[in-house]
Parts: structure tokens; sequence; C-alpha cells
């Protein structure tokens, strides 16, 4: 990626930052930073991995959210700095991703980021990586590890950083988390549980998400770390307001959909890929 498209949503997100508690549709942006709206669109997109509208109504919301769990501020006064004209436009957004009221998330003082601000890298490289290049990580890795959950953290609701770190600290202790680095740059990261199969996190830098990671990163658990095992995953359920695309990569990468759960209070699906032996008989 040209390095001048990352200064450029820099800017971009630079603004965003410093406007929470305004209007922030495509056009106001655009017209900030000089930009036609179009252009301003695909670029944004492509670089971040989610529309202008997505990242401001996430961004705004975890601010609300923060505001709600670590302050007493009157909710109808947390509707108007974080940019939205009404308590009612304000509740029915908060509730679609929260899915809970903002009164009841006040009531249980429990704070989660839907987005936090997006942070890139300059000088991505295009070289073609291969499993071969993904590795066990070590603890030197945590503090890249805890930033790149931090930038795919739309993915993982209900999301506890002390807690992940906890996990983290003991999975790579147990030699069940995995990392892919392009000249000294974590790019990608999995945990996963080889008892039960599953995958606990699974993380790409989202300006390496046209290079098939995720690909790489699931050859790797299926042909070295669990062979034969059938593995699943969980995410968001269908038509979920908050979900940013992760069903549909999950759909994409071979997972089939099994039951609906409940994971921390928040709804949520299980999705499953057989193992690698099964595929082969099956073709």
């Amino acid at each position: 990626m040209e390095n001048k498209t990352v200064v450029s949503i820099e800017t971009v997100i630079d603004y965003i930052e410093a406007n929470l508690d305004g209007k922030l549709d495509l056009e106001t942006v655009a017209e900030a930073v000089h930009y036609s709206k179009y252009h301003l669109h695909r670029m944004f997109t492509s670089t971040v991995g989610m529309t202008i509208h997505d990242y401001v109504q996430r961004r705004q919301l975890t601010e609300a959210a923060k505001l709600l769990a670590f302050s007493d501020r009157p909710i109808i006064e947390v509707t108007f700095i974080c940019g939205y004209e009404s308590q009612q436009a304000f509740s029915s957004a908060f509730k679609s991703m929260y899915k809970i009221p903002p009164a009841e998330y006040r009531d249980n003082r429990e704070f989660y980021p839907l987005q936090l601000r997006f942070a890139l890298h300059r000088n991505v490289a295009n070289k073609v990586f291969t499993k071969d290049d993904i590795c066990l990580a070590e603890k030197a890795d945590i503090p890249a590890w805890m930033n790149l959950m931090r930038l795919v953290i739309d993915g993982y609701p209900v999301m506890d950083e002390a807690d992940y770190l906890s996990k983290l600290i003991t999975a790579i202790n147990e030699k069940r988390a995995l990392v892919l680095k392009d000249n000294g740059v974590l790019i990608g990261a999995m945990a996963f549980s080889s008892q039960l199969g599953c995958i606990d996190f699974l993380g790409i830098n989202p300006q390496y998400r046209k290079q098939s990671i995720q690909k790489l990163f699931l050859d790797a658990l299926m042909d070295i770390y669990l062979p034969g095992q059938e593995i699943s995953m969980t995410t968001y359920r269908e038509d979920d307001k908050a979900d940013t695309g992760h069903r549909d990569i999950l759909k994409q990468l071979g997972f089939a959909e099994r039951e609906l759960l409940i994971e921390f209070g928040y709804p949520t699906q299980r999705f499953v890929l057989p193992p690698k032996y099964m595929e082969d008989i099956q073709e």
C-alpha cells in the first residue's frame, strides 16, 4: 500500500477522532479533508475494511459506552456528546450494537469497545506469504499481539482486555498461539484450543486482508497443530448489525453454520470446518 494513501487515511481518522461529537457523514468528512466523497469512500473502505459510516458509528457508540460505564452524565447528555441529535436515535443505535438499552448498560458498569481508534502502518509489503512463515508466538510478541487485537476488535464482541491478556499468556506458554510477521511487524495471530479443537482468536491486520492470510493460518493449524481434527469458531449471528463481515469470511473459508450460543451474555453462533481428510474423501 502506498504511503500516500496511508497518510491520507490517517488524516481522515484524525479528523473523525477530533469530531466524534458532531455530524460525520461521508459528505461532511470528504469536504473537510478535500476529497470527492466517491474517492474517499473507496480509499477508506479498502484500507480500513469498513465504510466511514460504520467506523464513525462504532467509534461514537464506543465512546458513549465508555461514558455510560465510567461517568454519571445523564443519558441525554451522552447522546449529544457522541454526535446523536435525539435520545431515541441514540438508544436505537446503541441497542442494535450492544444488545441492551443504554440505561441497562450503565447499570452493568462493564465497558467493552465496539471499535477503537484505527492505527495504520506504512510500507505494507506485497510479499507472498506461505504457511511456513507462521510460527509459535513468544512472550516478546505480547505487546504487538495486543495492538493487533485492538485493531480487529470489531470481530470480538464483549472483549475484556485483562481477561484476554491472561488467556493469551497461557496460550503462549502452552504453545497454542501462532503469529505471522512482515519485517518484524505482526500482521496475523491465532490462538487455539488443542483439546476442544476451536479457534479462540484469529486476527489479521486489515491492510493485509486481501492476501488470504486467514487461509494460511487455517492450513497451518490443520496440517501441523491439529491434524485430522474438526475446527470450530464462534462469531456473530446472522443479521447482527455489529458484524462488519466476519460471518461471510468464515463461510468463504469453508466453515458451516452450527448451533446458536450465548457467550458472555452476547448472542453468537458456532461455525465448523471439517477435517481435511474428510474433505478429500468427499472430493
